[in-house]
């Protein structure tokens, strides 16, 4: 088993369980075939961090307890929730709901106490037994709070108002009226001072004094690139997603559009603008102080970061540059990120079975009660992933034939498998090296032969593109350039064996006839190439109106030399193509295979 491992700015990441990382068997089959279980490796080196970690269709929700002992999570379907413990790597129970469940809060240090926000405009209160109350909100609820001062469960949903059910006295207090002509879609404590934040489906941020119980102050965020809505209102996106930082100033704002904003509650703009690039809701936004300080590789956690995560990807940048710090997909759509705190263990909640499981040893050290973890992790990645196929070799009947292996079918040898058989790699090695004992050297060969032919083929070619317009008129012309070039040569080679004189007087006699050849092969290739040149021909090749026919008849009479001149080539080549029909019943053609032989044994020698 080698565990997936993602490296982002030398941070790795390293997926402990989830979806795709182990095959599941149904717990009747496992211990039904336990015996045969214990031969697989694939199931005897499996990890589960936490046995049962999901639910049978997809998880929503996860929270981890304040002490750091149970995680609790929510699900379907059937609706449900679970409790797990971490000290026994184990679910501790399961407990189904009537409906699905929109969000919930842990109000104690441990997993007794919870209050669970439904989709059926209701408040459910559990506690270690059983569900202990079930209150009933005027609108549909889309987030809520708890402030611990004042017992207070603050709810936001479809309507302009945040309901308050005081736990204390049992009862529905007063609920605030914010300016939001839509709704409100997250509500937020801060840790420090206790202010309220609630952001608006109107694209604002309103902050609430919870003593004064009025509205002092508000955010209206404003992002380039957003275009504004028709409808009149002021911004073209909405809160999805808030979060305070713990020292009591620092607030992250993430909206519909996929931008998160950091602010400073002392001032009304923006210091950090990031863009999740997917164009997603922002649905988790969370600050991360540093816990430790990592000096293996050039990243660090000395600084602050930002996890933000829409419904594809969560990112981790850091808050002071902006810069990415890592970043982590997991293989489907994502509705809730539960970081273990003071931890580098990161749950994700989504649409499948499985919670991931994600572990990030530069953003924290492993939990207690998983602290193997850390080595596990380093172990399991370096070694390579084994399979039971990999010492084996499969060959069909033919083969085995080819190899003389055929007396050993019906022997515990050969496995048989579909239409073949499995063997033993050595025995197929060893095999085979008696059967053809220069395969070696006729793959070597073939190995020259190829790269001599990859060779040929590098080298460049010089193409010349024709018009589409009178292709054979233009094809004529450049070959009379060519053969005024290669006239140009052959006249050059003959004045060197001049000036050396080797010439006699008969080649004196000949050079003088391609003397004046060659002033009218010059003529010519002065008029092709003014053809092809000159802008006012341009036309001829261009215009399809002076296109030339070559069939017709007046073109055959006007040009009865060009045909005849035609009918020569052909002529020509038929008798070249006889010729190397009877080169090859002559010695003299057997020479030069011997001759193109040698050649390509030398290339050979060359490439040893």
């Amino acid at each position: 088993m080698v565990l997936t491992a993602t490296s982002t700015n030398n941070v790795k990441v390293y997926t402990v369980s989830g979806s795709n990382l182990a095959r599941k068997i149904p717990d009747w089959l496992a211990r039904r075939k336990r015996k045969e279980l214990q031969k697989d490796i694939e199931w005897s080196t499996r990890i589960e961090l936490i046995q049962d970690f999901g639910f049978p269709e997809a998880a929503l929700r996860i929270k981890a307890t304040p002490d750091g002992t149970h995680c609790m999570a929510t699900g379907l379907y059937k609706p449900q929730i679970r409790v797990f413990d971490f000290a026994n790597s184990s679910m501790k129970f399961d407990r189904h709901t009537d409906t699905e469940n929109v969000n919930f809060l842990i109000m104690s240090d441990d997993w007794t106490k919870s209050v669970h926000l439904q989709n059926d405009r209701t408040l459910e209160f559990h506690n270690e037994g059983q569900m202990h109350y079930r209150a009933r909100i005027p609108r549909f609820g889309r987030d809520l709070a708890y402030h611990s001062p004042s017992c207070d469960v603050l709810v936001g949903g479809a309507s302009s108002e945040v309901y308050r059910l005081n736990i204390d006295q049992g009862r529905f207090m007063t609920p605030f009226q914010t300016q939001s002509s839509s709704g409100i879609n997250v509500v937020e404590v801060n840790p420090a001072h206790q202010l309220f934040g609630f952001g608006t489906e109107d694209g604002t941020v309103e902050f609430w004094d919870p003593r004064a119980r009025n509205r002092i102050g508000a955010l209206e965020p404003t992002i380039a690139n957003v275009l504004q809505p028709i409808d009149g209102t002021r911004g073209g996106f909405e809160i999805t997603a808030l979060d305070f930082r713990n020292d009591g100033l620092g607030a992250a704002v993430g909206t519909s559009s996929g931008h998160v904003l950091l602010y400073d509650l002392r001032q009304a703009r923006p210091w950090q603008i990031k863009d999740q690039q997917y164009g997603l809701p922002i649905k988790v936004l969370k600050w991360l102080e540093p816990t430790r300080s990592y000096s293996g590789d050039s990243a660090d956690m000395e600084g602050a970061k930002i996890m933000s995560a829409d419904s594809k990807i969560i990112k981790l940048w850091a808050v002071e540059s902006g810069k990415p710090y890592t970043s982590i997909e997991p293989p489907c759509d994502i509705n809730d990120v539960c970081v273990n705190p003071g931890t580098g263990l990161v749950y994700v909640a989504g649409e499948s079975s499985d919670i991931q499981t994600y572990f990030v040893p530069q953003l924290g050290p492993a939990p207690q009660w998983c602290h193997f973890l850390e080595n596990l992790t380093e172990e399991m990645e370096e070694n390579k992933k084994h399979s039971i196929y990999d010492d084996y070799k499969f060959v069909v009947r033919r083969e085995l034939e080819s190899l003389g292996l055929s007396h050993l079918v019906g022997t515990p040898v050969l496995k048989p498998y579909m239409h073949g058989f499995f063997v033993d790699l050595r025995l197929y090695e060893r095999a085979k090296a008696i059967a053809n004992p220069f395969a070696y050297e006729e793959y070597r060969i073939r190995r020259v032969q190829e790269k001599l032919a990859e060779a040929r083929e590098s080298r460049i070619r010089a193409t010349t593109k024709l018009p589409k317009v009178n292709r054979a008129l233009a094809q004529r012309l450049l070959q009379m350039q060519k053969a005024e070039t290669t006239k140009r040569k052959a006249a050059a080679d003959d004045e060197g064996e001049e000036e050396g004189g080797d010439a006699d007087d008969g080649d004196a006699e000949v050079k003088r006839i391609g003397g004046r050849q060659r002033k009218k092969v010059q003529a010519a290739a002065v008029t092709a190439s003014a053809v092809l040149e000159d802008n006012r021909f341009k036309d001829i090749f261009a215009d399809p109106e002076f296109e030339v026919d070559e069939d017709v008849d007046e073109y055959k009479q006007l040009h009865n030399t060009y045909a005849k001149r035609v009918q020569k080539t052909m002529d020509r080549d038929d008798s070249s193509d006889e010729e190397d029909l009877d080169i090859r019943h002559n010695p003299a053609g057997a020479g030069q295979i011997e001759s193109d032989a040698e050649s390509v044994d030398s290339d050979n020698e060359f490439y040893q």
